[in-house]
């Protein structure tokens, strides 16, 4: 994975993101954390795990976040693939092994990561509605065909990171960065991915009101 680089915004995570850093170190050697303005010590935990850190000065949000990220792996002139990553230890590398594996096989741009293609995330059975209800509002808007379009594990081609401008900040920026991506008219699949929601992560924001907002977003914005 010499050619892959993850993007991981960061953002008061020090109790967990040096474990999250050595985790994908163990199978990549490329990470990029974008400390967004954090008030704790995360960005010196990313960095003594082994992470190459860019600082925010003030918190801009997660899709400024991402936007500075790739501006970061773009400078990297052998980098093929972007990852998206959580920085709350939520997501498996071992899916990412899976997500790049599918766009080399059928010459993808884009692979998805779907918590909804397999059994393995235990969700609530309100919050699947409620993101169900989210997917089928980004289908009907972007010109693509989802199952998990607020799932933060992607896989990302150089090309089309190239094209890409967030601008959106919240929640909404994962909307706008699949209604980018569909415009584009490019091949784009999904995976299942594991998204692991543990004590700590819900604490972080991964609750019922976490998706309610996502919802409202869309609407909204």
């Amino acid at each position: 994975m010499h050619d892959t680089w993850f993007v991981i915004p960061l953002f008061n995570e020090e109790q967990v993101i040096a474990e999250v850093v050595r985790d994908v170190l163990a199978t990549c050697p490329n990470v990029v954390c974008v400390d967004d303005g954090s008030s704790d010590g995360s960005a010196a935990a990313a960095h003594a795990a082994g992470a190459v850190v860019v600082r925010h000065p003030v918190n801009l949000g997660q899709g400024a976040a991402l936007q500075t990220g790739f501006a970061y792996a773009l400078s990297r002139p052998d980098m093929r693939w972007v990852v998206t990553f959580d920085a709350d230890g939520q997501h498996q590398v071992s899916d990412v092994v899976a997500m790049l594996k599918k766009a080399r096989a059928e010459d993808l741009d884009v692979v998805f990561g779907s918590r909804f293609l397999d059994k393995r995330t235990e969700a609530g059975a309100l919050k699947r509605l409620v993101l169900r209800m989210a997917v089928a509002y980004t289908n009907l808007t972007t010109r693509t065909k989802l199952t998990d379009a607020h799932n933060g594990l992607r896989l990302i081609s150089r090309d089309v990171v190239s094209r890409l401008s967030i601008t959106q900040n919240r929640m909404a920026h994962a909307s706008e960065l699949v209604a980018q991506i569909g415009g584009l008219g490019i091949r784009y699949g999904e995976s299942p991915v594991h998204v692991l929601y543990t004590d700590y992560s819900r604490a972080k924001g991964q609750s019922l009101w976490n998706a309610v907002n996502i919802l409202v977003e869309l609407i909204l914005r």
